[in-house]
Order: structure tokens, then C-alpha cells, then sequence
């Protein structure tokens, strides 16, 4: 099992920035792709970023969402088990819970039915 906790949302104008961590615990968090979901009131639950897993040989893989590219970035730190997203030049249609999630199959996944395991959200609201 592997427990993640999401961390750093809040309330800014558009404008500003926000960086959110998941700490993980349970398994070998190097062995995981970590990803960044968001889901807005009334709407799916859809990707944001992606950061694969790596062996000590290799650099990690990122991939984005069109609409986050450029404003978003996202990162991990094995020795802290944490993946972080830091968003930049925030919009109002930012504004959603953001889910860190994780899974050992997919190293590039953008999909929900890929990953194994989800935090419990934390809340971005991006005022205009």
C-alpha cells in the first residue's frame, strides 16, 4: 500500500503562484510515476502532470497538460518521498482540487484507471 497526502493549496489572485507537495509513504517511492490530477465542480477528474520513475542512470520524464505547459511544473525529490507541483501565472480556471496519484505500470501515465493510488485532495482556488 501506499499512502499520499497532498499539501499547499489555498486561495490566490490570478495571476500568482502556488507550490503543492504529496508526501508519500508505504512502498519504494522511487518506483512509482507520480502524477497531478484536478477536477472542478461539475466536471471530470482530469491530468495535469506527469513525472516517471527513474533508476540513478537515467533523468526523469515530464509531461503536461496543453492548457498547464510553461505554467506548471512538476517534481520530485526521492530522498523526501514528496512530488511537488509548482503553478505559476495561475487563471480562475485553475480552480479545482488537485490529487497527487501513483503507479508502477504506466511511467507516462495521463489517465485515472492507470494509477493505483490517490491522495485526498487539496483545494486551489484562483480568484479573478
Amino acid at each position: 500500500q501506499v499512502q499520499l497526502v497532498e499539501s499547499g493549496g489555498g486561495l490566490v489572485q490570478a495571476g500568482g503562484s502556488l507550490r503543492l507537495s504529496c508526501a508519500a509513504s508505504g512502498r519504494t517511492f522511487s518506483n512509482f510515476a507520480m502524477g497531478w490530477f484536478r477536477q472542478a465542480p461539475g466536471k471530470e477528474r482530469e491530468f495535469v502532470a506527469v513525472i516517471t520513475w527513474s533508476d540513478s542512470s537515467t533523468a526523469y520524464a515530464t509531461s503536461y497538460t496543453t492548457s498547464v505547459t510553461g505554467r506548471f511544473t512538476i517534481s520530485r525529490d526521492n530522498a523526501k518521498n514528496t512530488v511537488y507541483l509548482q503553478m505559476n501565472s495561475l487563471k480562475p480556471e485553475d480552480t479545482a482540487v488537485y490529487y497527487c496519484a501513483a503507479n508502477f505500470q504506466y511511467n507516462l501515465g495521463r489517465r485515472t484507471d492507470e494509477y493505483d493510488y490517490w491522495g485526498q485532495g487539496t483545494q486551489v482556488t484562483v480568484s479573478s
